[in-house]
């Protein structure tokens, strides 16, 4: 590997992306290479609570600012954070370079428990399996979980797998989810230090 190769692979994987609508206006930073420190502010309160569980989590650096129609409702506010979301972390991969690509992970809130599991394959696939008891959580619609998740994956091009083995709490079982996403993401997107500079597919592109 060429000196300039290895300094690359020391550099910080960024993204910054303002994706303004007729119905939102949003703007995310993002740091793969980060230690959780985050700002977020999109005028709804628990989609900004499971965002700093994905910052803190997965170690991603997130500043999101969302100006939205909530005087209508939270949707587009809510789709729109998920797509300008996934298009910050296709820009920070770039061509997927070196990464681990596959990522999973259990996570346990009280009597919640859930797993995902995910590939950054190129092919935009959400299989949900959440059952949420309520229809609320707080204001929040969480019919907008899924919402949410297919806008991420749509723009990320990554396969999502989300499956619930427990739970009885709304709250704690999206909060699992997002959790769960947070470390599979994690591990995914980490550099494989025995791959280096590889594509991590057989077809040499992802």
């Amino acid at each position: 590997m060429t000196a300039v190769d290895s300094s690359r692979l020391l550099q910080p994987r960024t993204a910054l992306v303002h994706r303004r609508t007729g119905e939102t206006d949003v703007q995310i930073r993002l740091n793969l290479d980060g230690s959780g420190q985050h700002e977020i502010d999109t005028g709804i309160p628990f989609l900004d609570h499971m965002l700093a569980q994905l910052s803190t989590h997965g170690l991603i650096d997130l500043q999101i600012k969302a100006i939205g129609d909530l005087h209508i409702d939270d949707h587009h506010t809510n789709e729109d954070v998920g797509i300008t979301l996934g298009q910050a972390l296709a820009q920070a991969l770039q061509d997927r370079r070196g990464i681990h690509r596959f990522g999973h992970f259990w996570a346990p809130l009280d009597e919640a428990l859930v797993q995902v599991v995910l590939d950054f394959s190129g092919r935009p696939h959400l299989s949900y399996g959440l059952e949420l008891p309520t229809e609320r959580i707080g204001r929040y619609e969480t019919q907008l979980v899924r919402e949410f998740y297919q806008a991420v994956v749509n723009h990320a091009q990554l396969t999502l797998h989300i499956r619930q083995a427990a739970g009885l709490n709304a709250h704690h079982i999206v909060e699992a989810s997002f959790k769960a996403f947070a470390r599979a993401l994690r591990m995914a997107v980490e550099r494989d230090p025995r791959r280096q500079e590889g594509i991590p597919s057989s077809k040499g592109v992802l």
